[in-house]
């Protein structure tokens, strides 16, 4: 394909966050003309899905994009155009902040993975949600839901955590079909030690009280596991979170052959599976599942919603695979359920 002969090849010739500013402001351009992005969207996002019903929204395929892509919302109808059944924006913060030090964006192409360790970077709730209402003014919201990824800033104590999160959904709530707690980041100090039952608990309940009717969804770590998992689990549902998102990046403390920051991509992908298997056995149908971790083909989508999830997200694989990855994954979800249905329908026969 013409992505992976030679745009990847041009863009793995800069370094990685370069590229993916490069790729964000191409999907920018292309966000700016409804016009144009009907016309890719409809030659790439052929055939069409099954829709998936599921949080109280309609979801036009399974595949979404994983929040960190487009922190600051800049090409939602973008997304859309390449052929994502749903977005996740984010993570949004209150305030604006810069994120970690350079370079914090690292490729590893032997292995198909990404680690970064970019701290949230993003231009804030107010500039965001002034973006996201400017763009529905001008016709340019994507007719696919979109969630917004809310988390704190570096510089808010845990103790007022669950001011920064109910602040910042309160902001962008109106703008959103959806709203995840960030708590799992590897890159932010501090943030993991909320995955406690109290501190979710009171963190689900303040943002449910500031995004109205919105469902609120958890995203958790990959290294939160066993009794520590259930309980937050739990505490998450008593407090009416809607669904959970599974998982986050995977931190690489104590890995000295890798930077630090959080991974993302293949490696992830059999902790991701095992994870969501994990939580579907426990919560069963009390809730929402999404799936996050080394989806790159329809492979690895296909297993993933086998495991349990509702729907998918992808991102590293959007970095080793091009644009048009979720349309050639829904693609062929497509006509594996249709090969599926007809196998049924002959057996019933």
């Amino acid at each position: 394909m013409l992505y992976q002969t030679l745009l990847r090849p041009a863009l793995f010739r800069l370094d990685a966050e370069r590229a993916h500013t490069l790729a964000l402001t191409a999907a920018a351009s292309l966000a700016r003309s409804r016009t144009l992005a009907q016309i890719v969207h409809d030659a790439v996002a052929r055939p069409r899905s099954r829709p998936v019903d599921v949080l109280g929204l309609t979801f036009p395929n399974p595949v979404g994009l994983a929040g960190g892509m487009d922190k600051n919302a800049v090409a939602p109808l973008a997304w859309w155009a390449f052929g994502f059944g749903f977005l996740e924006l984010g993570t949004v913060t209150p305030r604006p902040q810069a994120g970690n030090d350079k370079p914090r964006m690292f490729r590893f192409p032997a292995t198909g993975a990404v680690v970064n360790r970019m701290g949230f970077n993003n231009a804030g709730a107010v500039a965001v949600a002034d973006r996201l209402a400017d763009q529905t003014r001008r016709g340019l919201r994507p007719p696919i839901p979109i969630g917004i990824s809310v988390g704190k800033n570096k510089d808010t104590s845990a103790e007022r955590a669950a001011d920064d999160f109910a602040g910042a959904a309160a902001v962008l709530a109106p703008h959103a079909d959806f709203v995840t707690i960030n708590v799992s980041s590897p890159n932010t100090v501090g943030l993991r030690a909320l995955q406690n039952a109290a501190d979710v608990r009171a963190l689900v309940a303040a943002v449910r009280a500031a995004s109205g009717t919105k469902p609120v969804l958890v995203k958790v770590a990959p290294e939160l596991g066993g009794a520590d998992l259930m309980t937050v689990l739990d505490a998450a549902l008593e407090a009416g979170a809607a669904g959970f998102i599974a998982t986050n990046t995977l931190s690489t403390a104590g890995r000295p052959d890798l930077p630090q920051g959080g991974l993302s991509g293949r490696p992830l992908r059999e902790i991701a599976l095992k994870k969501v298997a994990e939580i579907r056995a426990h919560i069963g149908t009390r809730a929402a599942l999404i799936g996050c971790g080394g989806i790159d083909d329809a492979a690895s989508a296909r297993a993933m919603l086998s495991a349990g999830a509702d729907l998918v997200q992808i991102y590293t694989g959007l970095v080793y695979e091009g644009p048009f990855l979720a349309a050639e994954v829904t693609r062929e979800l497509a006509k594996s359920s249709g090969r599926e249905s007809t196998k049924t329908d002959a057996q019933k026969d």
